[in-house]
């Protein structure tokens, strides 16, 4: 176990790395990031009630959205409350040693530019995502909108304990899994006979792949100037397990297991499954070249072994994994 003075030492060591990265970072904002006047924005993909046909354009909406099957529609609400939990995500970015020491959202540094830039491009999904699902008149927003109430009261910890290394491999993890969520999700669309979701869908997993390329390029900056540091962060965050980013939507309500009922409806439709848990796993190893790293000190090589095995040990046990019989559902009318 490590005294106080060595976690001091090691979290100083990552600050300072971090600091190394501002420039990096900023050149991510500027090339990954795109401008607002050239961004898609929610309107593009929703109905204009300027539009003398807009009674029309609803209909059709509606018409399109009769064929999605209920737990589909139900594990999109669930990733539409996870994308509306925004505020939390920024707030815990911002508090991450290292990030902001300025502790100004107006500094030109390169990490605070980024976590406001990315934030303005993450805050479109939930606004679209929202409206869309409000205009198909199949949710009870009601019952929507007090989960998102109680998810952002609750609040969000990772559990990376400040330490901007297992920050950005969470990040690196988080963005490609919301990738995912949001394809799969649009695929599934398609099949029910919703294109313009489908389309919606895409677009916002396609927002999610240039974040996750961005905090993957940090995190591999990271490598190549601390390895023994940065095997070592990725390792923690893996004994402990990624924590979704809504864990805490049903804590404190009527309703705790709410987390758990929508995490079972997107294994059992194939949103996001114990097996896309393994294969991230496997990407980011591959990625950041784990079996390959040399002159790695005693802790670093252990981590390294257990690293190196540990997207197997996921696979077997998504493969033991049945998917749930019955599921319930929430947010519906």
């Amino acid at each position: 176990m490590m005294k106080s003075g060595e976690i001091n030492y090691e979290l100083e060591k990552n600050i300072e790395v971090i600091s190394q990265l501002d420039s990096l970072v900023g050149e991510a904002v500027d090339n990954i990031l795109v401008d607002p006047d050239k961004c898609w924005q929610p309107s593009d993909f929703l109905p204009d009630f300027g539009d003398p046909n807009i009674h029309e354009e609803i209909k059709l909406l509606q018409q399109r959205s009769e064929g999605i099957p209920d737990t589909i529609l139900t594990s999109l609400v669930g990733n539409m409350i996870t994308e509306e939990a925004l505020p939390s995500y920024q707030t815990y970015f911002n508090l991450l040693e290292g990030i902001n020491p300025e502790r100004s959202l107006l500094s030109p540094s390169g990490w605070v530019r980024w976590s406001k830039s990315w934030t303005a491009e993450e805050n479109r999904h939930g606004d679209l995502l929202n409206k869309y699902l409000y205009m198909t008149g199949r949710v009870d927003m009601k019952a929507v909108e007090q989960t998102i109430h109680r998810l952002l009261m609750n609040g969000f910890d990772p559990n990376t304990g400040g330490d901007p290394y297992q920050a950005i491999v969470y990040t690196s993890f988080q963005e490609r899994a919301t990738k995912v969520s949001h394809v799969n999700t649009g695929k599934l669309a398609d099949i029910a006979g919703d294109p313009v979701l489908g389309r919606i869908c895409k677009q916002i997993a396609g927002d999610e792949a240039r974040h996750e390329k961005a905090y993957k390029s940090f995190m591999s900056a990271i490598f190549d100037i601390d390895p023994n540091g940065a095997i070592l962060a990725f390792e923690k965050l893996m004994r402990k397990q990624i924590v979704m980013p809504a864990v805490l939507m049903g804590e404190g309500g009527s309703n705790p297991s709410l987390f758990t009922e929508f995490s079972a409806i997107t294994q059992k439709v194939g949103i996001y499954t114990g097996w896309d848990y393994a294969r991230i796993i496997e990407h980011l190893v591959d990625l950041w070249k784990i079996e390959s790293l040399t002159g790695l000190n005693d802790v670093a090589s252990k981590a390294q072994d257990y690293l190196v095995k540990l997207a197997d040990r996921y696979m077997r046990l998504a493969d033991r994994m049945k998917a749930p019989e019955e599921v319930k559902l929430a947010w519906l009318k």
